[in-house]
């Protein structure tokens, strides 16, 4: 007997239709029965969460020290911006030119410490009460708050790839299976390998479904609208008894997920076959003759980018991208110099598109890591883990632009000026969306109201 939602609901007859259609895992339906009371007013704005999977070095990114001893600033060099006086490392000339475009957050605190994204999806400890199944990732609780019968996408999509931990980050939490994001499998188009160590921390970790988007073969839009219909006519005798409602909630998920199969919106979405050759090679960065790291990157990755474009475009609310591996325990500079100009790429193609589009102001752009690194370079070159502070960069959403936010001691090692939480960027990121997180309750599963933030303020120098 198959086991009831979270949400309460059981699964009808409804649901074989969509687990023929190809998914595996649990089936759309799974995923789509959902509490039907949304709120009255929406945001047209949407969210892309940038991941930079290991902790992205802050003095080999956005908060280069060219005075400090040379066992803190390494071999790069640090190079002007668009912005007077603001310098970037010399591994990000492109983002260093759309300076004007960007906000540089040097002080970001407050980090867990994980190899884990679940701080940069959620903005809290992983094990936040877990009693309860834990809290949602952001993206979850948009589909939560946001999301809509009629849809013919998904509200949250997520493309992490990384560490196992970051596979497994945006999770629903308390709100159940219902507001998981959709997971295409994206390893055909981006391959990434995990170190064998990883590949047994995967496996103990929880499982991560991946999604077919098509209908298998054999089964038309037409026989699957016959089949729903058929269906229909059997689940009239239930609706009849049916006091609670059930019956009516599953007919509007079961329609979503037929809705989604049969338009193909999010499958064409996840290809950038019709896109003209030019934007494509936008988002191509020129090749390097640098070796990749096991787990890293190569140039063709910065085209994730294009996807999410893509998908914010086909009307995805939330969309969670990650870019591996800055966890730089050794040879720090020779991958940095490999990763970081992909990112730079990336970011300063997606920025550009996205203005030439009209959309950048109705699309919130956060990039962060889990933490930072050590200011001091070990002997092996490597930088270690550092939780005392992170670099952050803020594109979109009609903010205030062409800043820098906080400030770094000499070494880059603690904030000397405007501290800035995980909770902080949340809360400016849901006040985009026009939810006040601090006051927008959603019950767990025994009952209780939960805040979406128990802390944090928007970023005043944003609005």
């Amino acid at each position: 007997m198959r086991p009831r939602l979270p949400c309460g609901r059981g699964i009808s007859r409804r649901s074989f239709v969509v687990a023929g259609a190809g998914l595996a895992g649990l089936t759309l339906t799974d995923l789509l029965c959902a509490d039907a009371e949304k709120p009255k007013k929406t945001s047209p704005k949407s969210i892309l969460n940038i991941h930079l999977d290991g902790g992205p070095p802050q003095h080999d990114t956005i908060d280069p020290k060219p005075d400090a001893p040379e066992e803190v600033r390494g071999p790069l060099k640090a190079i002007p911006t668009k912005l007077h006086g603001v310098h970037l490392c010399e591994l990000m000339p492109r983002v260093a030119a759309l300076a004007d475009r960007f906000v540089f957050l040097r002080s970001l605190v407050g980090s867990t410490g994980f190899h884990d994204a679940f701080q940069t999806q959620a903005g809290f400890h992983p094990k936040n009460i877990e009693s309860v199944g834990g809290r949602p990732a952001m993206g979850s609780v948009v589909a939560k708050l946001f999301g809509k019968p009629s849809d013919t996408v998904p509200p949250f999509v997520d493309l992490m790839q990384g560490r196992p931990l970051v596979r497994n980050s945006a999770r629903p939490g308390y709100l159940g299976p219902a507001f998981a994001p959709f997971r295409p499998d994206l390893s055909a188009k981006f391959p990434r390998e995990l170190e064998e160590g990883m590949k047994v921390e995967l496996q103990r970790g929880a499982a991560r479904p991946s999604l077919q988007l098509d209908l298998v073969d054999g089964l038309t839009p037409d026989r699957l609208a016959d089949r729903q219909s058929l269906l229909e006519q059997f689940d009239d005798v239930r609706r009849e008894v049916d006091q609670s409602g059930t019956m009516d909630a599953l007919d509007q998920f079961g329609q979503q997920a037929v809705s989604i199969l049969t338009s193909g919106r999010l499958a064409k979405a996840l290809s950038w076959d019709d896109e003209p050759e030019s934007v494509v090679k936008m988002y191509t960065p020129p090749a390097s003759k640098l070796d990749k790291f096991e787990t890293g990157e190569d140039e063709h990755s910065a085209k994730k980018l294009l996807l999410a474009r893509r998908l914010l475009e086909a009307g995805v609310r939330c969309v969670s991208v990650s870019f591996s591996d800055f966890d730089t325990h050794s040879q720090n500079f020779p991958r940095m110099r490999k990763l970081v100009p992909i990112v730079d790429h990336a970011l300063a193609a997606l920025v550009t598109d996205l203005s030439d589009r009209g959309m950048l102001d109705d699309v919130a752009i956060v990039v962060w890591g889990e933490f930072g690194r050590t200011p001091k370079v070990a002997k092996d070159g490597g930088r270690d883990h550092w939780p005392e502070v992170g670099p952050a960069l803020l594109a979109g959403a009609g903010w205030k632009a062409g800043q820098v936010i906080g400030a770094t001691d000499r070494i880059g090692g603690r904030v000397t000026d405007r501290p800035v939480s995980y909770e902080d960027v949340f809360a400016t990121l849901y006040a985009t969306l026009g939810v006040d997180a601090r006051k927008t309750h959603l019950k767990d599963p025994s009952g209780r109201p939960q805040s979406l933030l128990d802390a944090g303020q928007v970023i005043r120098e944003l609005v």
